[in-house]
């Protein structure tokens, strides 16, 4: 693709990295599977967590995607970037999971037990301290994301989190990159609404 630039070059040096990881774990070398779990064990397990909320089984799920990785390693083909495939699998394990979380809908997504807000350091005071409204908004628009539909969702958290291009968005979802831009703007319509109190 864009080989002029060399902010690529860095990318494809990575993702050279990761195939040769690849390679190597297919012929069974575990050494390998943690490097490759340590370099991307961050962009899964927040993928995992923002989608599904932090308090359900984000170390479980990120758990499977690795094991996923790991049987399908013999069979790897470099196509795509290999965080695109990564974040595929990541994807399919995640949606799996809200669709059975749906099928046993138990309680609603909320923060754990004991996470109340901290009490403002000076009672007297009424202004409420800065930081605890910066923490309220940040917990809300957490809430207003897992309100979304799935592939709204995935779609926000891959571009607003990860930064990751139209393109990328586009080949993890199995979209097209128009579809991906609609996708995105239902997202962002969607949480303007329901933050227009923060944002009025």
């Amino acid at each position: 693709m864009a080989r002029n630039d060399h902010g690529n070059k860095g990318r494809s040096e990575e993702d050279a990295d990761d195939v040769r990881l690849m390679q190597l774990i297919g012929r069974g070398d575990t050494i390998a599977l943690e490097q490759l779990i340590e370099k991307h064990q961050a962009l899964v397990a927040g993928t995992v967590a923002r989608m599904l909320g932090s308090n359900s089984d984000v170390e479980d799920i990120a758990q499977q995607v690795f094991i996923r990785v790991w049987k399908s390693a013999r069979r790897y083909v470099p196509q795509a970037k290999f965080t695109t495939w990564l974040l595929k699998i990541t994807r399919n394990l995640v949606f799996n999971e809200l669709r059975r979380a749906k099928r046993h809908a138990h309680v609603p997504l909320q923060p754990e037990a004991g996470a109340e807000d901290p009490p403002l350091k000076d009672e007297a005071n009424l202004a409420p301290d800065a930081s605890l409204l910066e923490g309220e908004l940040q917990r809300t628009i957490e809430a207003a994301i897992l309100q979304l539909p799935e592939t709204q969702r995935m779609a926000l958290v891959l571009r607003r989190y990860e930064q990751l291009s139209y393109e990328q968005i586009a080949e993890v979802l199995d979209l097209s990159v128009p579809a991906v831009k609609s996708v995105l703007f239902r997202a962002r319509t969607e949480l303007r609404s329901r933050l227009s109190k923060y944002l009025g």
